[in-house]
């Protein structure tokens, strides 16, 4: 099959030729191979898009200084591969592959696949926040005839937050909690408030990608410690805030973004007692907390151990749904109001509507929260199939909650998918994203939000990326800005 569609750009033979570079890799008997998987990668990677027309043969065998038959040769090749389409009178141009075969391009006639976004790992949201919205209505029209003014947040929600900490073992009144518009604004607030240029900020590596840039926007140094294949390093932690002097610390205790690692109660309170004898205060992400698929019960908040140096950020977003942009900070009321202070030059309260919606939520979505993790369990499991079965040879843990698999590679090329994936309609972050100065390659998040049948289109997209970064040798590719949650 051909397209229909003639090349909107050209590239001509020396521009070409200097885009494949050394492609010449196994001697002259598999030139025309060779060929082939140079002009591959360039498509698959972008620097040849779909639609370019490709230079008469004669004209790139002069401009690479090889015969007219092995050009000719690989461009058989690519076209039964679906990467060349030709037509009599428009020449031959880059084309895309549909489906795993490759048999056929993509064209005007042709749909583009749905891309799947495995950048966000934030689920579609939870049942009964439509009805929740329309059940705040009478409440909302009170609010209206007031100023919509509540920099604390609306007392209902901060009651409701409170208790939800109390439940947990961690007796809280609602003074100790602050509303915000997203846990990572609590983050922010907090980095704003406690540290200055210069300061440094001990971290998880890996870690949450926006974390980092937090961290680097208030021009403080993050410090990272690096996780085990068993979870966190106690000893690196406790040496690091010996030696750095860390003025803050950022950790996610529970089902850690990306690996899904829990830190048990031995650990958290061997990590309080540290943290108690530097003197570090810490930002505990609890983003996450109510995806729990296990039967036991959970260890108590890190605040139980480390007392008021905690300030603890949840949301709404991975729990409820990411359009309600409600988080909060749980810390001791003398941090709240400080991070009050520190707010008032950012924004001066998050909107009332959504904060009756959470309320309403919280009430009355014990049962809805226990539906939701059912499902995402299962979608866990359904993704971990996918990559036993699509992609043998990563290995991974099922977490125990989250919303992720941290998959080990086979080889450093994780931002060699990732910039391939785009291709085969997959946007996924590379591991690189989670560390403050790169490295990771070996490892790619893969987060199991979506429907199952989605995921497992997902994993069979990726396989086909891999397989062709593992056939071209793909280089490191710039990702550009890919939105992560």
């Amino acid at each position: 099959m051909t397209a229909s569609v003639p090349p909107s750009g050209r590239v001509n033979a020396r521009r070409l030729a200097q885009l494949l570079g050394e492609w010449r890799r196994r001697g002259s008997r598999h030139g025309a191979t060779d060929l082939a998987a140079g002009i591959r990668l360039l498509v698959l990677d972008g620097r040849l898009p779909a639609g370019t027309g490709l230079p008469p043969e004669r004209e790139v065998a002069a401009a690479l200084d090889v015969s007219r038959t092995m050009v000719a040769s690989a461009w058989d090749r690519l076209r039964a591969d679906g990467l060349v389409a030709s037509r009599r009178g428009a020449g031959s141009w880059t084309a895309l592959p549909r489906g795993a075969g490759g048999g056929g391009v993509l064209d005007d006639s042709d749909p583009p696949p749905r891309v799947i976004d495995l950048a966000r790992a934030v689920p579609q949201a939870i049942p009964g926040v439509a009805a929740a919205a329309e059940a705040v209505l009478p409440r909302l029209g009170a609010e209206l005839a007031g100023h919509g003014y509540h920099e604390r947040g609306l007392p209902e929600l901060r009651e409701r937050i409170a208790a939800r900490y109390t439940e947990r073992g961690l007796p809280t009144s609602p003074g100790e909690v602050l509303v915000t518009n997203g846990a990572h604004q609590g983050f922010a607030l907090a980095v704003r408030l406690l540290t200055g240029p210069g300061d440094r900020v001990l971290i998880e590596q890996p870690t949450y990608p926006n974390a980092i840039e937090a961290v680097r926007a208030a021009h403080a140094i993050p410090v990272p410690v690096a996780m085990t294949e068993h979870g966190w390093d106690l000893d690196g932690l406790e040496a690091t805030l010996r030696q750095a002097a860390p003025r803050l610390a950022y950790l996610i205790t529970d089902f850690q973004n990306p690996t899904g690692f829990r830190l048990d109660e031995a650990g958290r309170e061997r990590l309080g007692a540290a943290l108690r004898r530097a003197r570090t205060p810490v930002v505990v992400d609890e983003t996450q907390i109510e995806l729990d698929y296990t039967d036991g019960p959970a260890p108590p908040p890190l605040g139980a151990f480390a007392g008021d140096l905690v300030l603890a950020t949840g949301s709404a977003g991975k729990s409820h749904w990411g359009g309600l942009r409600i988080g909060w900070v749980r810390a001791p009321a003398e941090v709240v109001n400080r991070l009050l202070a520190a707010r008032r030059g950012l924004d001066l309260g998050s909107p009332v509507l959504d904060q009756l919606v959470l309320a309403e939520l919280l009430a009355g979505s014990r049962n809805a929260l226990g539906e939701r993790r059912a499902m995402l369990a299962a979608r866990r499991d359904a993704l971990a199939t996918a990559v036993r079965t699509q992609c043998p040879d990563w290995s991974f843990r099922s977490p125990p909650g989250g919303l992720s698999l941290w998959c080990r590679l086979p080889a450093p090329v994780s931002t060699r998918i990732a910039a391939v994936a785009q291709n085969f309609g997959v946007r996924v972050v590379p591991g690189s994203f989670f560390a403050p100065h790169g490295g990771l390659e070996h490892w790619l998040r893969l987060p199991f939000a979506e429907p199952e049948e989605t995921l497992v289109e997902a994993v069979r997209r990726l396989s086909l990326a891999a397989t062709s970064v593992a056939e071209s040798r793909t280089p490191d590719t710039e990702n550009g800005p890919i939105p992560v949650t």
